[in-house]
C-alpha cells in the first residue's frame, strides 16, 4: 500500500514539472513577440518581485541572443545581474565585456567594463576596481556620451577620495553633481554624499553640515529619501570631528538599524567606530571598547577596514595594557600588524595605479624615492627590531640565572660559617700561599715558609682558636687584617695563612670576606628587619670600610646584587614561600 502510494505521488509531481516546463515555454514564446522596451520596462517594474522580473529580464536576453543583437544582449545581462545574488555579480560583469567585444562599439565597451569596474568597487576591491576604470576611460574617451563620461568620473572621484586625494575628488564630484541634478537624481544624492565625506576628510566640517542638510532637502524635493540615512551617517561622523560627541552618537546610532538591514558592513564599521571614538572621548572608555570590537569583528568577517578605523585598534592596546590583561593586548597588537599590512598593500597598488594614469609626471618621478624611502624605512624597522629582541633575550637569560642564583643562595647553609676542614691538593695549597697578598713577603722568605711545616699540636690549638674566632664573629670588626687575627690566633701571621690556606681553602682576604657576606645573607634570611637597612647599613653591619666594597663582595660571591637578593626575599615572604 506505502509502494503504490508512493509511486502516484511520483507520477504526479512528474507531471506538475511537465507541465510547469509547457507552461514557461509558453510564456517565454508569447512574451517573445514583445519589443525590447515593454520587457526591459516590465523587467524594472517588478523589481521586487525577483521572479516576475528575471523571467521578462530572460525573454529580453533570449530574444537578444537570437537577433545576435549584442547591445541589448549586454543590457539584458546587465538587468539580470542585479536580480541576482552579488556572488555572481562578477561572472554576470565578464559575460557583459565579452558580448560588449563583438559589438566593436567604445561606448558598449567602455560601459561593460565600467560595469565590472563598479562591482569591484561593491566588493571592497578597489584595486581591481580601478584597473576597471582605466579600461574603461581608455574607451569611453573616444565618445561624445556625457552620461557614461561623468558616470566614469564619478568612479575615477571615488577612487581618488578613497586614496586620500580629497582636494581632487571634490574638483570631480562637483563637476558630478552640476552635471547629475538635472540627468539622475539618485547619482546627484550620491555626489552630494561622497562630496560632504570628502569636506570632512580635509576638516571642512561646516562646509561638510551644509553639503549634507542639502541632500536631505534635496532628497525630500526629489521624493527620494533612500540617501537620507547616509547624509545623518555622514553629520554623525562630521559632529564626532567638531567634538560635539553626545550629538554624534545620537545621529549615528539613529541610522545604524536602518544601515545593517541594507547589510552595509562598511558604513556599519564606520558608524561604529565612530560611536566608540565619541564614547572614549566622553572618558566612557568601557562603552567604546564595545563598538572598538565590532569593527573588529567586521574586519574578521569582511577584511573591511580603512585608515581612520585603524585608530580603533590603538586605543582597543591601550586599553588591555592599562588594564594589565597581556593577553588580550598581545591580539590587537597582532590584529593591528594584519590591518597595516592590509592597508600597505592596497594603498601602494592604487598609489602606483593613480600616480602612472592620472597625476603629474613629477609625482611619477618621485615613486622611487618613496619606495626607497620604504625600503630604508623597512630595513631601520628590521634593525630596531632585532636590538629588541636581543635585548628581551638578555633580560630573560638575566632573569632566570637571577632566579638560579638566589635558590642556591637559600639553600646554602650559611649558618655555621665555613667550620668544616677541606681537604684541598698541595698544589692547590701551594698556590693559594703564593697568590695571598695579604701582606708583602719576599720570594726567599716565601720558599722559607713553605718547606717550614707546622707541628700538629700548634696546628691543632691555633685550628681551634680559629674556629673560636669563627664563632664570636670577631671577622665582623671594622678592617678585620691579618696580623689582628694572628694576635687573637695568639701566633704569627705565616701561621695563620697557612692555617686558612691548609683548612678553609682560600687566602686570608678571601675568607674573612666570605665570613661576613654568610653573616649577612643569613641575618637577611632570618631577620626582616635587616631587609629595610640600606646598603650603608649593611655593610658596616658586617665591617666593611665602605659601601662600594660591601655591594661589590656580595655581587662577586653570590652573582647577584643585594638588591635584587632582598627584593626576592620580599618577594618569597609576600606569597608566603
Amino acid at each position: 500500500m506505502i509502494t503504490k502510494k508512493r509511486l502516484l505521488f511520483l507520477v504526479l509531481l512528474i507531471s506538475h514539472f511537465i507541465n510547469a516546463q509547457n507552461n514557461y515555454g509558453k510564456n517565454s514564446d508569447s512574451l517573445s513577440s514583445k519589443s525590447y522596451d515593454y520587457l526591459s520596462q516590465a523587467a524594472v517594474r517588478y523589481g521586487n518581485d525577483t521572479v516576475k522580473s528575471n523571467r521578462y529580464a530572460k525573454a529580453w536576453l533570449e530574444k537578444a541572443k537570437e537577433l545576435n543583437d549584442f547591445e541589448q544582449v549586454t543590457l539584458a545581462y546587465k538587468t539580470i545581474m542585479y536580480l541576482v545574488d552579488k556572488k555572481y555579480h562578477l561572472n554576470y560583469a565578464d559575460s557583459i565585456i565579452s558580448v560588449a567585444m563583438n559589438t566593436k562599439d567604445n561606448l558598449i565597451i567602455g560601459n561593460a567594463y565600467l560595469t565590472k569596474a563598479t562591482v569591484y568597487y561593491g566588493k571592497k576591491e578597489h584595486n581591481k576596481a580601478l584597473d576597471n576604470f582605466i579600461i574603461a576611460d581608455s574607451y569611453i574617451s573616444k565618445t561624445n556620451d556625457e552620461y557614461s563620461i561623468y558616470k566614469l568620473k564619478y568612479g575615477i572621484a571615488q577612487t581618488k577620495s578613497y586614496l586620500g586625494f580629497y582636494d581632487e575628488a571634490i574638483s570631480l564630484f562637483r563637476e558630478c553633481i552640476d552635471y547629475f541634478k538635472e540627468e539622475n537624481d539618485r547619482a546627484y544624492l550620491n555626489s552630494l554624499h561622497s562630496l560632504g565625506l570628502c569636506y570632512n576628510r580635509i576638516g571642512n566640517y561646516a562646509w561638510c553640515t551644509v553639503t549634507n542638510q542639502t541632500g536631505i532637502d534635496e532628497g525630500k524635493r526629489l521624493n527620494n529619501l533612500e540617501m537620507q540615512p547616509y547624509f545623518i551617517h555622514s553629520e554623525g561622523v562630521n559632529l564626532c570631528g567638531l567634538k560635539k560627541y553626545k550629538e554624534a552618537i545620537s545621529k549615528l546610532t539613529s541610522v545604524l538599524p536602518t544601515i545593517q538591514s541594507k547589510k552595509d558592513f562598511a558604513n556599519a564599521s564606520v558608524a561604529y567606530f565612530y560611536i566608540g571614538k565619541s564614547f572614549w572621548a566622553l572618558n566612557q572608555k568601557d562603552k567604546a571598547i564595545i563598538y572598538f570590537k565590532k569593527v573588529e569583528d567586521i574586519f574578521k568577517k569582511e577584511k573591511y577596514i580603512r585608515p581612520d578605523l585603524r585608530e580603533g585598534y590603538e586605543k582597543l592596546i591601550d586599553y588591555y595594557k592599562r588594564k594589565g590583561n597581556t593577553k588580550s593586548q598581545l591580539y590587537y597588537i597582532d590584529q593591528l600588524l594584519k590591518v597595516d599590512n592590509i592597508l600597505g598593500q592596497n594603498y601602494k597598488y592604487l598609489l602606483k595605479k593613480v600616480v602612472k594614469e592620472y597625476d603629474t609626471k613629477e609625482l611619477l618621478k618621485s615613486k622611487q624615492e618613496i619606495e626607497n624611502a620604504m625600503t630604508f624605512r623597512t630595513f631601520v624597522a628590521f634593525g630596531i627590531i632585532s636590538i629588541l629582541i636581543s635585548i628581551i633575550a638578555f633580560l630573560i637569560y638575566k632573569h632566570f640565572k637571577n632566579k638560579r642564583l638566589f635558590d642556591e643562595i637559600m639553600k646554602r647553609d650559611t649558618s655555621k660559617p665555613a667550620i668544616t676542614e677541606t681537604c684541598i691538593e698541595p698544589s692547590t695549597f701551594e698556590e693559594i700561599i703564593k697568590n695571598d697578598t695579604t701582606e708583602p713577603i719576599s720570594s726567599e722568605n716565601t720558599d722559607k715558609q713553605n718547606s717550614q711545616e707546622i707541628s700538629p699540636d700548634i696546628e691543632t690549638a691555633i685550628l681551634k682558636k680559629l674556629e673560636k674566632f669563627e664563632q664570636s664573629k670577631k671577622y665582623l670588626e671594622k678592617d678585620m687584617t691579618l696580623s689582628k687575627m694572628a694576635v687573637f690566633l695568639n701566633t704569627n701571621t705565616k701561621y695563620v695563612t697557612k692555617i686558612i690556606a691548609k683548612h678553609r681553602g682560600k687566602g686570608t682576604i678571601d675568607y674573612i670576606t666570605d665570613l661576613k657576606i654568610n653573616y649577612i645573607i643569613e641575618i637577611l634570611k632570618k631577620e626582616t628587619k635587616y631587609r629595610n637597612y640600606t646598603h650603608k647599613a649593611l655593610g658596616e653591619e658586617a665591617g666593611f670600610g665602605s659601601t662600594q666594597n660591601f655591594t661589590r663582595a656580595f655581587k662577586e660571591r653570590n652573582g647577584i646584587s643585594p638588591t635584587y637578593f632582598i627584593y626576592k626575599l620580599k618577594k618569597s615572604a609576600n606569597t608566603g614561600n
